[in-house]
């Protein structure tokens, strides 16, 4: 189970059971797998550990996390002339441990987590979590509207949401309700929960229905904004660390979770923080994995170091990948 006394612990050490995949709706062949590709390297990925990228609809502006053991904050870049601009910190970010920001599908605002306190000159908030108490570094859901001058001042979810200090993850489906993860059971692993917005509040949120039990992490979901889809992060296959999983949902009920398959998620990459992007059909997430640097005889070292330099250096750097082979397949709407 991830440990979310630093969201760059990157869910290793995971407790887990092994459950088996669907065919329907399962990777696809390892042929048609797509190749994932680092995500602006060495602008936005490269320097620190680097997670969950919010996109605005039009995919020029990008909210992220950058974090280490002690700290995160939320970074914001733009898209000018083709390239990423260097990363600043988010108007609403910077004193907290903020983290885990995702955008509303029409842009008009954004939710993500903090351990900012509840109330007013409060302290930061407690959370309990893998069986332990984690003291000033749990999360509550945060808001924030976008207005003509730029971001707004964040204001906390209601209570129904924030039942506890360990609420982190959200994404937020096209009619406003928010996924979530919450810590359940006697050990406290987090497990995925939805909450419906109607008449302009939340109603009790409610498990997904795709959890291997209580025993196994389920966590950092993306869901597509009409809700036929959702990606995930999972510790279930032990063998394999956290891996990627998606699941798609027909009518009212949800598929078996999909393992996404080696070339997206190999094994003990510990893959993280999904996100889509604006076109809802490609997919981001944060991963360990290395490129291998291989120079034939003659060759300097210097490319390989500049790209350890830049990105390629074992922390969590984002990565993209289409979703095509998976949601085109399996008719799920943009």
């Amino acid at each position: 189970m991830p440990n979310r006394n630093s969201v760059v612990a990157l869910q290793l050490g995971s407790v887990a059971i092994v459950v088996a995949c669907s065919v329907v709706g399962g990777a696809p062949a390892a042929a048609q797998q797509p190749e994932p590709k680092v995500f602006s390297p060495g602008v936005i990925s490269g320097p620190a550990n680097d997670l969950s990228p919010a996109f605005t609809p039009d995919g020029r502006t990008v909210f992220f996390t950058r974090a280490n053991s002690s700290q995160s904050v939320i970074l914001v870049s733009h898209l000018s002339a083709g390239k990423w601009t260097k990363p600043a910190i988010a108007s609403f970010s910077g004193t907290w441990r903020d983290l885990e920001a995702t955008m509303a599908p029409d842009g008009s605002f954004l939710i993500f987590a903090s351990n900012r306190p509840a109330t007013a000159g409060g302290k930061a908030i407690d959370a309990y979590y893998n069986g332990a108490a984690q003291p000033g570094i749990g999360g509550n859901l945060w808001r924030v509207d976008r207005t003509p001058n730029g971001w707004g001042e964040p204001h906390r979810l209601p209570d129904v949401i924030n039942g506890n200090g360990s609420i982190f993850s959200p994404s937020i489906a096209a009619d406003g309700s928010v996924y979530f993860m919450k810590p359940v059971g006697e050990q406290a692993r987090f497990h995925i929960f939805r909450a419906q917005f109607s008449h302009g509040t939340y109603d009790t949120p409610v498990e997904v229905p795709i959890s291997a039990g209580d025993s196994v992490g389920d966590y950092d979901p993306a869901v597509a904004p009409d809700e036929s889809f959702i990606v995930f992060s999972s510790a279930r296959m032990k063998a394999n660390g956290t891996s990627l999983f998606i699941a798609f949902k027909k009518g009212d009920t949800w598929g078996t979770p999909a393992f996404m398959g080696d070339a997206v998620s190999p094994p003990q990459s510990n893959d993280i923080e999904a996100r889509l992007g604006p076109d809802h059909r490609t997919l981001y997430y944060s991963t360990r994995r290395e490129v291998p640097i291989t120079s034939q005889p003659g060759e300097t070292a210097e490319k390989g170091l500049a790209m350890m330099e830049a990105w390629n250096n074992g922390l969590a750097n984002i990565w993209e990948v289409s979703l095509d082979s998976w949601i085109g397949r399996n008719g799920a709407a943009r």
